[in-house]
């Protein structure tokens, strides 16, 4: 069956009561979550057992097998398969059809197309629940953000949540390294709670290790192809292409077109940001401020149709991905040169 977030976190509750669990979906750091929460529910002293793909599909029935094993001592135990496909679609049947499986079965298997006889089976089973993880975006990515913060005894305002979220590329995997990190750093603990500022992001965040999208923001808003060019280079040296580019470029473009149509309401650009206070980080002020003085209300409408058309495509199949990615975003870069 397929679950909504409600009901997948309702029934990680209580495990035992799911034959099998299907976490998938492009966001493998939100599926690892579920996994975690899985184990948490089953009990820290419980046994977990490891199983691949490729061990499942020369041994469909050992699945199964364990599945309905008891731990040598006793307790409860679960088991965890990954990585996963469609190799384990014959350990699956044996499981479903068995008589008997006591302990849950959770299975990781990263993005799956709709035509997949694995997520079919597990769309299918009364005794199975499958869920597909998304890179957290918007709001949404600042309030995993607070809330990831708060286990860590982290008070984390909206502004500065929004900041971590942008430079991490809302990864949950990279959002949650960066709070340790942060955690650390500030002596945070659930019971001894800190508060992040945004000059604590800018001395231990991302940014001091060269790691986030500020330079390319500015560089795309700014009309600084030079720079533009570099950070590129730089971003794909480090494995960040694509999506989480373009979410960073559209976000603020997004927060430019808001201000310019109070700007073209008949308010000056120092009042527009005046009103802005504490949302918008004292270090891209200048910059903000310069970009709002230039860029038009419909020029920014439609590089942000731009910037949504590239996200579209870069995730559908047969396209040419970042390449597509980069030629908006020097598109845009020229746009805004030309209103220098």
């Amino acid at each position: 069956m397929k679950a909504n977030k409600g009901q997948i976190e309702r029934a990680l509750k209580a495990p035992a009561e799911t034959r099998f669990f299907l976490f998938h979906g492009p966001d493998e750091a939100g599926s690892r979550a579920l996994m975690a929460a899985m184990a948490n529910a089953v009990g820290t002293g419980a046994e977990r057992v490891d199983l691949s793909g490729a061990l499942l599909k020369g041994d469909p029935a050992r699945l199964a097998d364990e599945a309905a094993s008891i731990s040598l001592f006793g307790g409860t135990r679960y088991i965890v398969v990954e990585p996963a496909g469609e190799e384990v679609v014959p350990a699956v049947e044996a499981l479903l059809e068995s008589e008997r499986a006591g302990n849950p079965v959770a299975i990781v298997a990263g993005a799956l197309k709709p035509s997949s006889r694995l997520l079919k089976i597990a769309l299918g089973h009364a005794s199975a629940l499958s869920f597909a993880s998304y890179a957290p975006e918007g709001r949404e990515a600042d309030r995993l953000v607070i809330d990831l913060g708060r286990e860590l005894g982290l008070t984390i305002r909206p502004d500065v949540a929004r900041r971590i979220a942008d430079a991490s590329g809302g990864n949950r995997a990279i959002i949650g390294q960066e709070l340790e990190k942060f955690a650390l750093y500030a002596d945070a603990a659930p019971g001894h709670p800190q508060e992040i500022s945004h000059d604590m992001v800018q001395a231990v965040g991302a940014a001091s290790e060269e790691g986030d999208l500020s330079r390319l923001v500015e560089s795309v808003g700014g009309g600084d192809a030079v720079t533009l060019h570099a950070e590129l280079l730089r971003l794909s040296s480090e494995g960040m292409t694509g999506v989480p580019l373009i979410r960073a470029v559209l976000r603020r473009m997004m927060l430019l077109a808001r201000l310019r149509g109070e700007v073209e309401r008949g308010n000056s650009v120092d009042a527009v940001m005046a009103s802005q206070g504490k949302a918008i980080f004292w270090k891209e002020k200048d910059a903000v401020t310069r970009q709002l003085s230039r860029w038009r209300a419909d020029l920014l409408a439609r590089s942000i149709g731009r910037l949504m058309e590239a996200e579209q495509n870069v995730k559908a199949p047969g396209t040419i991905g970042t390449a597509a990615v980069d030629e908006t975003l020097f598109a845009i870069c020229r746009q805004a040169a030309r209103l220098r």
